[in-house]
């Protein structure tokens, strides 16, 4: 299953397709005994699936097998023993992609020219990505890591090695000519080429970053060049080998401390914005907002769910099981913000208690 959700992928995810692209999307457990139901959920999805395409009469047999072969292949991706809280599958001619999500989604089967992707795209917002950047004079590694867990990224150059060995070493000792590991010209030269395999990788898939690693290691690093914006420096080192879980708990505490500063900030700005009568609140509202492109700032409650009924120009509680109910409406909402430029940010339940659990700064 895929670790990480660039912008790039995401573009490419919500291109059109040829009829039929399948999605199917799930909701997972990520402890037993719960566990055990995930398997049969997904089998249970992919025979509605098969069945929809077969008794669809604008689906060639060809395109059939092919879209069948991919949710196969797809299925056998899908890894629930390291499930999280949602499974998203999608499968079109030619090819198939899986996802596990870090967010609550609705049970679906949905056959269309284009895939689901706003479950996708609020998980994806919500889980709040970063890069940590962990640096030694041998190895220099990047990590995608999140609230729930950190992976090494292992492209674009990365991890980066070299070895500390130095075969004039000898040499310089008897002249008394031997630098320390970090004013050496070939460390400077190693750090000049991780850093500019960072700015490239910011430059596509641009995330808050921390930088891990002894004194020494992040002294050399700035004075390579300037880091991201915000970039936040973890005198931490030994972590350039990992393991994740290491990483993931050295940067936690300072992005536990970044969350609490942007929630004050953006707890901030809807409080100026009703001053500026710039403000929407409550589902409703933030929803027509949406739907005119007008949002400028969106705030979420993580775990904020709502099923509803469109009744056009508002929308109404609903029971689950209605046929007009709407239940993954809240990620509708992100994504159409995300879509039209809007800053989205996902803040600890209760935060916008007096606000129905969603607020937004308007545009206008």
């Amino acid at each position: 299953m895929h670790p990480a959700l660039s912008p790039d992928v995401l573009a490419t995810l919500r291109q059109p397709r040829p009829y039929p692209a399948v999605s199917l999307v799930m909701p997972t457990h990520r402890r037993e005994p719960d566990v055990s139901q995930d398997a049969v959920r997904l089998r249970n999805l992919l025979a509605r699936a098969e069945k929809a395409l077969k008794e669809d009469p604008d689906v060639p047999r060809e395109r059939r097998v092919d879209v069948l072969g991919q949710l196969e292949r797809a299925a056998e991706e899908v890894d629930l023993a390291h499930a999280e809280d949602g499974l998203v599958v999608y499968a079109a001619p030619g090819e198939h992609h899986v996802w596990s999500v870090g967010r609550t989604v609705a049970e679906r089967v949905v056959v269309a020219d284009t895939f689901l992707t706003r479950n996708l795209v609020a998980a994806a917002a919500a889980e709040q990505p970063y890069w940590a950047l962990a640096v030694a004079a041998d190895r220099v590694s990047l990590w995608s890591g999140g609230p729930e867990r950190t992976v090494e990224y292992t492209a674009d150059g990365f991890p980066l090695t070299r070895s500390l060995e130095d075969p004039d070493a000898e040499r310089k000792e008897r002249i008394g000519d031997l630098p320390s590991t970090y004013q050496d010209e070939d460390t400077r030269t190693f750090f000049r080429q991780a850093h500019q395999a960072l700015r490239a990788v910011l430059s596509g898939t641009p995330r808050p970053l921390y930088v891990l690693g002894d004194a020494p290691a992040l002294s050399l690093l700035e004075a390579t060049g300037p880091l991201e914006d915000g970039a936040v420096t973890v005198q931490h080192g030994g972590l350039a080998q990992g393991p994740a879980n290491a990483v993931h708990q050295a940067v936690e505490p300072a992005r536990q401390e970044r969350e609490a500063a942007l929630t004050r900030t953006v707890t901030a700005e809807l409080d100026a914005a009703q001053g500026r009568r710039e403000f929407a609140s409550g589902l409703d509202e933030v929803w027509r907002a949406s739907k005119d492109g007008r949002i400028r700032l969106l705030a979420v409650e993580e775990h904020f769910r709502a099923v509803v009924r469109d009744v056009g120009d508002h929308l109404e509680p609903a029971d689950a099981s209605g046929p007009d109910s709407r239940d993954d409406i809240v990620d509708e909402v992100v994504e159409q913000a995300l879509e039209t430029g809007a800053e989205v940010h996902f803040v600890r339940d209760d935060t916008l208690e007096h606000s129905g659990r969603i607020a937004a700064v308007l545009r206008y």
